[in-house]
């Protein structure tokens, strides 16, 4: 399966709760941390719903 790396470009602050804990369940701690996973659909789901706080770049 594919791989992406996925890179916090915008904070979490003053974002809706859902969001926050959708950056902490991706593995993104703090500005510019960048992660890799699978590519399966549910982290698809996950980065489609905080697309606006992050990079995606595929390997």
């Amino acid at each position: 399966m594919a791989r992406v790396k996925v890179k916090q470009v915008k904070s979490g602050i003053d974002r809706p709760l859902d969001q926050k804990r959708t950056l902490v369940a991706l593995g993104l701690r703090k500005m510019n941390h960048t992660v890799e996973h699978e590519a399966t659909p549910q982290i698809l789901g996950m980065i489609r719903k905080i697309s606006h706080l992050v990079t995606v770049e595929n390997i």
